[in-house]
């Protein structure tokens, strides 16, 4: 239960009592300035509390934004301010002190809320505001003023106005015309009904494992289905960003699962499509497979480069600056968000040529469209970082390392490297990309064992490329790099293989590590540190990982191998997913601080 303590009696024909108990508010009148700060200390320290002007005169939805948002300890609107848990002793220092200057008690009351709000203010405590744009908040003096602000908060539909909150502000194409006009009104059918993001995040992994389904029977009327069922989804998907917006339903675990969800629809789909392709007779496990490591290095990219620039300092660009120009040209803001073929528009894209064409012919179009949109990204934000001046944090740097999931046998090659040695391949990304080029070339020579040599060469490498802080211009494409480079020799070894059922059991194995490299990303979002140092050191690190394979690959007769891999994937999805699932309710059950990933650009 939260608290509102209101600085004194409402006016005649005030709704804010009301208003304040619809929003899940236990109301309390405070007399003056030292009663209000005798009820604040009568509030459990574990619940949020919030002081309001008596006088305030507003939209409900400002309210609800102003004093319900669980993501910030402190937030304020005028008129009014609140704190959870985390903001309780700031909030009671700032009334303590408000109440200490304001002298008389019953004079301290009025304007109590924004004082205390400036008060915080000036002792640094970050105090969330939010846009209300046409919403009204306001502290009338007089009652004229009080009549327009009414009269203000009758012009604007507050309903309207909450409803086209829930969307995005920025998103594709797609998205914006075609699905969230209907979408946010499923967001709100089932806020009125009590249902939460996660259980239509939840909805949305089922239809898609549904449309998967589908799509494995092989059938015409199956690929249809799948398409139908994949924009069903993905509505789905949309909705439940635009309730958890429309409801301020918040929350660490909810950002976790609709990110790591996303993925395995898009994932699973194409399993589902490869199932259904090889029932017609047609082996498109190979392109499956290198959809799938091509979209998630493109994510890699995204997460590596925002990472590297997160708290870049002097972070100057003409790159930049000529983007913000197009930016403001209408036309070539939606060219410029289709070309990078997000997840509206590519989803969209996939199920129209499932229920149309063959899985072939999707995936050859999905490959081509996602190497178009990768090249134009990461040619982008290469352009910005050679012409940026700016300076990586160790904070950065200590993330990349993190995203760049090195095990045992690169940490030792690290620690044994010379400080003081100086030689022609001393930067980071120079020393990943020959490790990686070399292991490239010996993949595709017939010789069992030269794939085991190039692993080696490129773990030692990785070592050498994580010897020094990744803070120079192009150091975020180190991570990208190692996962091209050891989902590329799962694809490799696996095709060569030419046995039923490796390339399956790769795509598995990929997906398995895959999610673990996703799940990486999200805590460090999460500000929550990387995964723990035992589980990166029983996964081998992908340098150990790669290594493994290529061992694998020369020892083993094809279908040895096909079952080694099969047994890897199933060894490090079960590893993974049970730390994973552990870490996050663990966080969800200890209060960890409420977040909302906007993701990937629908």
């Amino acid at each position: 239960m939260s608290t509102a303590i209101l600085t004194g009696q409402p006016v005649p024909g005030s709704s804010i009592e009301g208003d304040l108990r619809s929003l899940g508010f236990d109301v309390r009148v405070a007399s003056d300035g030292t009663d209000a700060e005798a009820l604040l200390a009568q509030v459990p320290g574990d619940q949020r509390v919030a002081i309001v002007d008596a006088r305030f005169v507003g939209h409900l939805h400002a309210l609800r934004l102003g004093l319900t948002d669980p993501r910030f300890p402190l937030a304020a609107v005028p008129g009014a301010v609140t704190a959870r848990p985390a903001g309780r002793q700031a909030l009671t220092r700032a009334m303590a002190r408000e109440n200490s200057a304001g002298g008389d008690s019953a004079v301290a009351v009025a304007g109590l809320a924004d004082r205390i709000s400036e008060a915080l203010d000036a002792d640094g405590s970050e105090v969330h505001r939010p846009m209300l744009g046409t919403l009204v908040a306001a502290v009338p003096e007089d009652p004229q003023t009080r009549n327009e602000a009414r009269q203000a908060v009758a012009a604007v539909d507050d309903e309207a106005v909450r409803l086209k909150s829930a969307v995005k502000a920025r998103d594709g194409f797609f998205t914006t015309f075609l699905i969230s006009p209907y979408s946010r009104y499923v967001a709100r059918w089932c806020a009125r009904r009590g249902l939460t993001p996660n259980q239509v995040t939840t909805a949305s992994l089922l239809t898609a494992l549904i449309a998967a389904s589908c799509a494995a029977t092989g059938t015409r009327g199956g690929f249809v289905a799948a398409g139908v069922l994949l924009i069903a989804s993905f509505v789905l998907d949309c909705a439940d960003g635009q309730l958890a917006r429309y409801s301020l339903q918040y929350s660490t675990l909810g950002a976790w699962l609709d990110a790591t969800f996303d993925r395995a629809k898009e994932y699973a789909y194409y399993a589902g499509l490869a199932l259904g392709a090889a029932r017609g007779g047609d082996d498109v496990w190979a392109l499956a497979l290198g959809a799938m490591i091509l979209q998630t290095c493109r994510h890699v990219v995204d997460f590596s480069f925002n990472e590297a620039n997160h708290d870049a300092t002097a972070n100057t660009s003409p790159t930049a600056a000529l983007s913000d120009k197009l930016d403001s040209v209408g036309w070539t803001v939606w060219v410029r968000r289709m070309i990078v073929l997000p997840i509206g528009e590519r989803w969209a894209m996939i199920a129209v040529l499932t229920a149309v064409t063959t899985p072939r012919i999707t995936f050859y179009v999905l490959l081509a469209g996602c190497a178009l949109a990768a090249t134009y990204t990461t040619a982008g934000r290469v352009l910005r970082s050679v012409t940026r001046k700016a300076r990586r944090t160790d904070r950065a740097a200590q993330a990349l390392a993190d995203l760049a999931d090195n095990g045992p046998i690169a940490a030792l090659v690290a620690r044994l490297r010379d400080p003081n040695a100086r030689w022609y391949l001393d930067f980071p990304l120079l020393r990943a990309l020959a490790g990686a080029a070399f292991l490239a070339g010996v993949l595709y020579s017939g010789d069992s064992w030269l794939p085991v040599v190039g692993a080696t060469f490129y773990a030692v490498f990785s070592g050498l490329a994580l010897s020094q802080p990744l803070k120079g211009p192009l150091d975020w494409l180190v991570p990208p790099l190692f996962r091209a480079a050891e989902y590329g020799t799962v694809l490799v070894l696996a095709a060569r293989a030419e046995v039923n059922g490796a390339l399956p059991a790769a795509f598995g194995l990929v997906a398995a590590v895959a999610y673990h490299h996703y799940d990486t990303v999200y805590r460090i979002r999460g500000n929550a540190g990387a995964p723990p140092v035992w589980l990166v050191r029983a996964l081998g690190g992908q340098e150990g990982r790669t290594l493994l394979v290529t061992v694998l690959a020369a020892v083993l007769t094809a279908s040895q191998f096909q079952v080694a891999l099969t047994v890897l994937a199933v060894a490090v999805a079960l590893l993974v997913l049970t730390e994973s699932i552990r870490f996050w309710v663990a966080s969800h059950l200890r209060g960890a601080p409420a977040v909302h990933d906007e993701g990937e650009p629908a």
